[in-house]
């Protein structure tokens, strides 16, 4: 199958499995952090805030499998594991980091519209709420 059989809208079509994979935040994050070069896994924990160890193993072994990412066993005492971005991994790294960067710019933003939203939906059912103990009907 050639690249241009694939239509990620279709339901079983491979690449959603990519994109689900690139939609997870942990995975933005290693890919993101990557991009400066290698990393051993205890500099990823530490710079990654509130990976579990468990986690940050499963998603660098998907990565890896994906072709994102490369491990390198370093015959040390102890023995060391790096991770690095693959070359296919270095065409995601604009990418990612102007998601990164998004996220950054216009958290402030995001936040004003979820207390926005938030309001709104509060309002409203506090309204529905007291319609019903009122006994009347919401106008149609």
């Amino acid at each position: 199958m050639c690249s241009l059989d694939y239509d990620v809208y279709q339901d079983r079509c491979p690449t959603r499995l990519v994109l689900e994979r690139l939609a997870d935040k942990w995975a933005l994050l290693i890919l993101d952090r990557l991009e400066n070069g290698p990393q051993r896994f205890n500099a990823l924990k530490r710079d990654i805030k509130r990976v579990t160890q468990k986690v940050l193993t499963q998603t660098l072994r998907k990565l890896e499998r994906d072709g994102l990412v490369s491990r390198t066993v370093h015959a040390t005492a102890p023995v060391t594991v790096e991770y690095a971005l693959t070359p296919l991994g270095h065409t995601l790294t604009e990418t990612v980091s102007a998601l990164t960067h998004w996220a950054e710019l216009n958290m402030d933003a995001v936040l004003a519209a979820q207390s926005a939203y938030d309001s709104a939906i509060e309002q409203a059912t506090a309204q529905t709420a007291t319609v019903h103990r009122m006994g009347a009907r919401p106008a149609m």
